[in-house]
């Protein structure tokens, strides 16, 4: 077992793994550009079918032209809180692949499941760097899709905020309430042998 805070694993893990969660209350300190593309570099190694890579980012900084256009995208309980993020981004993926030795593109079976994969890597070295992602589906999927140049076959996934940890007292009540990490199902109800057991 592994304990980081209120968190303790079922099974001894890295603890960067209990460390990562996703806060609202943000400082509202800007995030630099740098740190940003640190990030969403771990994010460009992650794994996906064929090495497809179908993960796309749009991002806006704190304070920069785009960042009033992406935080419109927010539904209001999240805008709320968003305002206060270092930078804010927008996650799509390409539904169709190229496989190795094919020259007419396929549809990707895998990928949302593979720009998951570059999401969960893009949150880990935040966390890592002191800096957390709070990524979310509470936003305007359809102005996102029209508005920030997404092409035909590419599908809108997630948004997340990204911020350095602020005064959880700042929030809403509401929210306030929710500001903590959060545990999980035990491994025993979501990992079978042989066969599905749930």
């Amino acid at each position: 077992m592994t304990t980081v805070g209120s968190r303790t694993s079922d099974h001894e893990i890295d603890p960067i793994f209990l460390e990562r969660w996703s806060p609202r209350a943000f400082t509202g300190e800007a995030m630099p550009l740098p740190v940003l593309m640190q990030i969403l570099e771990a994010a460009r190694w992650a794994p996906s079918a064929y090495n497809s890579q179908p993960w796309r980012f749009v991002y806006a900084l704190r304070d920069s032209p785009s960042w009033a256009n992406l935080l419109s995208l927010f539904v209001d309980g999240n805008r709320v809180w968003c305002q206060h993020a270092g930078a804010l981004i927008v996650i799509a993926s390409d539904s169709m692949m190229l496989p190795p030795g094919k020259d007419t593109k396929v549809p990707s079976h895998s990928h949302s499941f593979d720009t998951g994969s570059a999401f969960a890597s893009l949150a880990l070295q935040a966390t890592k760097l002191g800096w957390h992602a709070h990524g979310m589906i509470g936003f305007d999927r359809e102005r996102a899709f029209a508005e920030l140049g997404f092409k035909e076959g590419y599908r809108v996934e997630a948004a997340v905020a990204l911020g350095k940890m602020g005064n959880k007292e700042a929030l809403p009540p509401a929210l306030l309430a929710r500001e903590t990490p959060n545990s999980r199902k035990p491994l025993a109800e979501t990992a079978f042998e042989g066969k599905f057991g749930g």
